[in-house]
């Protein structure tokens, strides 16, 4: 069972801490939870081979963070690695503190081979499971871990104490170096090959080559609540979940608590975390917990394995084991079951009744999806569809990363010419968008711009699919804030059709929400976090193809509303 470790009484500790201390938000009974990170290259084997991987200290998946609501993280990070590294703190608020959100180029320069940067923030009113990953690059692949929040000292969760947690972080796994192959992908222009494997914490499982040994085997008492706390690491593929024989109670998602609800499968995006009870009521045996994937689009490869791990229950005798091999095995959907994901993140509601807005104050509409870019003559560097380039958009804007500073040094720096404040707040141009879109839609124009929010306003995006190339379910996380989700459906947004139909007393809050393939979805929030905070689809290929773009929120009045001075190590370009 994971809980809270007791902090050791070191003096030196509570020495080097004190500065920090004296900079933080001060909290009743919170403490600061001091880590060292160490990114570096690390020898792992899977699927009969051994390849060198990036990691953080040496651990894959790397450590994983317990605090508790209202507590500090200070994490020193030194890369040792050959590559540029920035680590993001995923769903963690970051109130006025955008230093410390993490993606490079948009907050912060990156560490470079050699350079040290320390992470420091806070929890505040959050509780549940969150993580944290790589944010340069696709050195997500193998540099993230949970960062489970529990409640504050004293109150309980708002539903049964489980008897143990088990975090179950889904992943994927390339039988070679990933930045190889997002390498390859951007010289070619093509879409980058699949990966090889799915783990569940970083093991692929029974189903695959050279890896029985090794699969993940988690053992409960006959009786007993278990609440398993998922994260969907895999870079570039939303999954479906299930144990056989076992029903899932969901009770939180993105570090919201939900209302209950029972299931026999989940869908999980990727950036997207749930939490759910399992009750070990089966006769004592072995059982399959499985992932496989969900996948929306029609036109595009994908990898078609399954992963596994094993529940077991500790009353099976050792002797029943040796005599039988035999584990159950759960029935997952088809991978195109759009329905079963659809009816699954509908199901999601909060406990009760939570604040929304009402007033809108920046009615906005985003479409979201794929693209081709032209070239005009055959290339190496043009082997996408019919010798063209793939590239992705918001509002027909391909998000380009600037190289100079990041957006919002610029902004805090009032240095001109990395970014632009121009972003649409609808398409240039309207069109039917999950129907049979022209060719001449379908090339975006680059660029690094980004909308202004003024601090406090009302704000609702309308997170619109479209059919260009395929249409298709983008994961898309938004930093800095966790949103309500109003509202979702099939085919082009209709406001006087749609509208009416939102739920604004208890919808789900999140952090990432998918849009509905061929569909849209309507969230809400309050801008009052100052700071810019990127916007971006989660599947990782999508992100580099610019499938992206950046809110730059305003300080509003009075310190709390302000931004917070850079960190004195914040990383130079």
């Amino acid at each position: 069972m994971h809980k809270l470790i007791d902090k050791p009484d070191q003096s030196c500790l509570l020495i080097a801490l004190s500065v920090v201390l004296a900079s933080l938000v001060s909290f009743s009974d919170a403490e600061v939870h001091y880590h060292e990170f160490v990114i570096q290259a690390q020898p792992v084997k899977r699927l009969c081979r051994t390849h060198k991987i990036i990691t953080v200290n040496g651990q894959f998946p790397g450590p994983i963070l317990e605090v508790r609501d209202g507590d500090s993280l200070v994490i020193k990070t030194t890369n040792i690695a050959q590559y540029n590294v920035t680590l993001h703190w995923h769903g963690v608020r970051q109130l006025a503190n955008p230093w410390a959100d993490g993606p490079e180029y948009v907050t912060q320069c990156p560490i470079q081979p050699g350079g040290t940067y320390t992470y420091r923030f806070n929890i505040q009113k959050q509780e549940g499971t969150l993580w944290w990953h790589a944010h340069s690059k696709w050195l997500r692949a193998t540099v993230y871990g949970a960062l489970i929040i529990y409640p504050k000292v004293g109150l309980p969760y708002p539903f049964l104490t489980p008897n143990q947690e088990i975090p179950i972080l889904l992943g994927e796994w390339w039988d070679r170096d990933p930045m190889d192959v997002l390498r390859q992908a951007l010289f070619t222009g093509a879409a980058p090959n699949v990966s090889d494997a799915y783990t569940i914490n970083g093991q692929p499982g029974d189903f695959y080559r050279c890896s029985n040994q090794e699969t993940a085997v988690f053992s409960v008492e006959s009786g007993e609540t278990v609440l398993l706390r998922f994260v969907n690491a895999a870079l570039n593929q939303e999954l479906f979940f299930a144990v056989a024989n076992h029903k899932l109670t969901v009770v939180g998602v993105d570090a919201a608590y939900t209302k209950p609800f029972t299931t026999s499968v989940i869908m999980i995006a990727p950036g997207q975390t749930t939490d759910v009870l399992l009750t070990a009521d089966q006769s004592p045996s072995r059982y399959y917990m499985a992932a496989s994937a969900y996948h929306s689009s029609q036109n595009a490869a994908f990898d078609n394995t399954t992963t596994t791990a094993i529940l077991e229950y500790k009353s099976e005798s050792c002797s029943a084991r040796r005599q039988s091999s035999q584990v159950l095995v759960p029935q997952l959907p088809a991978s195109n079951d759009t329905a079963t994901a659809t009816a699954f993140t509908a199901g999601l509601r909060s406990p009760s009744k939570i604040s929304i807005p009402n007033n809108i104050d920046e009615n906005l509409f985003f479409t979201v999806g794929l693209g081709l870019i032209n070239c005009s003559l055959p290339s190496p560097n043009c082997q996408g569809p019919n010798g063209t380039r793939f590239t992705a958009s918001m509002n027909n804007v391909s998000f380009v990363l600037p190289t100079a500073l990041s957006v919002m040094q610029a902004y805090y720096q009032g240095v001109s010419g990395i970014f632009s404040a121009d972003f649409p707040p609808v398409p240039p141009i309207q069109f039917d968008y999950t129907g049979n879109v022209s060719r001449g839609l379908w090339q975006p124009v680059g660029g690094t711009k980004v909308y202004k929010l003024k601090y406090g306003s009302a704000v609702q995006i309308v997170l619109q699919d479209t059919s260009i190339l395929s249409t298709e379910d983008h994961p898309i996380h938004l930093h800095g804030y966790q949103f309500s989700v109003v509202g979702m459906g099939f085919g082009n947004f209709d406001a006087a059709r749609d509208m009416p139909k939102f739920n604004l007393v208890d919808p789900p809050v999140r952090n990432t929400i998918g849009t509905p393939p061929g569909g849209w979805v309507a969230i809400r929030f309050v801008a009052n976090n100052p700071g810019v905070w990127l916007m971006h689809c989660h599947i990782d290929s999508h992100l580099v193809w610019g499938l992206a773009m950046c809110f730059l929120v305003e300080n509003g009045e009075g310190e709390q509303q302000t931004v917070i001075p850079p960190p004195p190590d914040l990383p130079k370009c």
